[in-house]
């Protein structure tokens, strides 16, 4: 009977690794070669020119709407509800056909007021609708 000997001995198999490295190298050079890069858009984020002073220029008239902290409603200072706001903005377009609207609201009003007077704004087809925040 043959004796075996433990230890040192070279029952071990070996795996060649280069072949599988190289075709890992070769993938990876095909994929970044037949990448698309996007070309990204970003904001142009210059400011605009200084307006000139223009002691001539027109100002377009505007409907005024503040909403409270309360979100009352107010429509160039006459208490209203919120159904009657577009009746007012259309009256006031009748009045004057370029007419704009800005909504004014306290950080504490409720965001649905807000949206829905807005929304009736652009329902009564005023293209010129501008929300400012109120610092009371």
């Amino acid at each position: 009977m043959r004796r075996r000997r433990r230890g040192g001995g070279s029952d071990e198999a070996k795996v060649d690794m280069t072949p599988m490295l190289d075709v890992i190298f070769i993938l990876l050079i095909f994929f970044i070669v037949t990448s698309t890069f996007l070309n990204e858009v970003g904001f142009d984020l210059t400011p605009p020119p200084p307006a000139p002073d223009n002691p001539n220029q027109q100002t377009v008239p505007a409907v005024q709407i503040y909403v409270d902290e309360a979100s009352l409603i107010r429509v160039d200072g006459r208490p209203t509800d919120i159904g009657s706001v577009r009746a007012n903005i259309e009256r006031r377009k009748a009045e004057v056909p370029e007419i704009s609207v800005v909504v004014q609201a306290h950080p504490s009003a409720k965001n649905r007021f807000v949206l829905q007077i807005i929304d009736q704004a652009k329902s009564a087809n005023i293209d010129n609708v501008a929300l400012v925040g109120s610092q009371e």
